[in-house]
């Protein structure tokens, strides 16, 4: 019997995420393959934080902007992995279902933050170069602390419907999810009731949210490449260019696979299922595995820092 949670007196549906369907005898590599990929954005992002705190010469926006970023990530990853390697490693599928809607909630709230924060340092690359004032006099702490805030609240207020129109739905008692969490879409397409209020509003608010920052970021590139153009010499040029370069990978790094999964949740039916719920998993741990490498890699302050890090430990 289908149950409406819009009744108080009706108990709320369970939800029971099985994993990846059509995988299940790899599931346990895959979760071995999640877990290195969940500990090693633990350990980047929480490296980057503590040398970032520790080390007063790092306290400039470049460095604030991404330990902005490494926290974003670690509560990103960490409101996914624990869930799923549970589901996979110890055929732990039940969740209530108001800790389905915070997963969904913090699962669509985190990325709308990392894209937020990407146009936050887009902002600092183009003060970086194109302008002539020291860096500290522009972007100072008060403007950074605003700009933080600005990132923390950009997109909630489209986001809070979500489980509100999710709780307008109504489903069987006990309702199994093809997913190893709580996925928005995976859930809305298992609901008895009529969806098109819930899929319209997703398509909107991910396109309002991503098209917006995709611009903004657009538009800081395009007078960085402009200013950079102008610049005589290769090697200025080529310096210039390796101001911002961390950061365009870690755009691509963010961007491409969540546009990716969401044409292929929108658009792509002939995709297999498990292939669709494979590289959704992984994309919300590729981002905050692969920041700290991008950056320990091409941010030498950063790189010789960690290496002294642990060469003091040793």
């Amino acid at each position: 019997m289908a149950l409406s949670n819009s009744s108080w007196r009706l108990p709320q549906p369970c939800f029971f995420p099985i994993g990846i369907l059509g995988l299940e005898e790899s599931q346990h590599w895959i979760a071995l393959t999640l877990g290195i990929l969940y500990l090693l954005a633990l350990v980047g992002n929480v490296t980057i934080l503590f040398i970032i705190w520790t080390d007063p010469s790092s306290h400039q926006p470049m460095y604030l902007f991404l330990s902005m970023l490494a926290t974003i990530d670690l509560v990103l990853a960490s409101s996914t992995a624990p869930k799923a390697l549970a589901v996979l490693l110890v055929h732990a599928h039940e969740i209530g279902y108001t800790i389905c809607l915070i997963q969904m909630f913090f699962i669509h709230a985190f990325p709308s933050m990392e894209s937020g924060a990407l146009v936050a340092m887009a902002l600092d690359c183009y003060v970086a170069i194109c302008h002539l004032l020291p860096h500290s006099t522009i972007l100072h702490t008060g403007v950074i602390g605003r700009i933080g805030m600005a990132v923390m609240v950009w997109g909630l207020p489209l986001l809070i419907p979500f489980p509100i129109l999710l709780q307008k739905l109504i489903f069987f008692q006990t309702t199994i999810i093809g997913h190893a969490y709580c996925e928005h879409m995976a859930v809305v397409k298992l609901a008895c009731s009529e969806t098109t209020v819930n899929r319209t509003y997703r398509l909107t608010v991910a396109l309002l949210v991503i098209g917006l920052d995709v611009l903004a970021i657009g538009v800081s590139y395009a007078h960085i490449l402009q200013a950079v153009l102008k610049v005589p010499g290769n090697e200025a040029r080529l310096k210039a260019f390796s101001t911002c370069g961390s950061h365009v990978c870690v755009i691509l790094v963010f961007y491409v696979p969540g546009m990716f999964s969401f044409l292929t949740h929108c658009f792509g039916h002939h995709v297999p299922h498990h292939v669709h719920v494979l590289l959704t998993t992984l994309y919300l741990l590729m981002s905050p595995e692969l920041n700290p490498l991008v950056y320990g890699v091409k941010t030498q302050q950063i790189h010789q820092r960690v290496l002294t890090v642990f060469t003091q430990k040793d």
